[in-house]
């Protein structure tokens, strides 16, 4: 499980366009500290697990490699907004 963490934290950054170190800064911790959770050298504190899960959007779960599906929060959306990405995504799983 350690590895797979590693990947999806490294591949979250990545898609975000965030270095190391600034993904560090955000955290309020080290780069190196960053640079061995991508490395497999040790695990996120169960806060930065937390705190990783709000920048990128995503669940725990999913950076813990228990869960494969991405989640977006649409909490801020009105109705109206909600129903449309409802709607979009309910098209683009019919298509599978």
């Amino acid at each position: 499980m350690i590895i797979k963490t590693a990947q999806r934290i490294q591949q979250l950054r990545k898609e975000k366009n965030m270095s190391q170190a600034t993904l560090a800064k955000r955290l309020g911790i080290t780069r190196n500290a960053v640079n061995l959770w991508e490395m497999a050298g040790s695990y996120p504190s169960i806060q930065s697990l937390i705190s990783l899960s709000h920048i990128f959007n995503v669940s725990t779960d999913y950076i813990l490699g228990v869960d494969e599906k991405k989640t977006i929060d649409i909490s801020e959306l009105n109705e109206k907004e909600s129903e449309i990405i409802t709607n979009l995504t309910e098209y683009f799983k019919s298509k599978n």
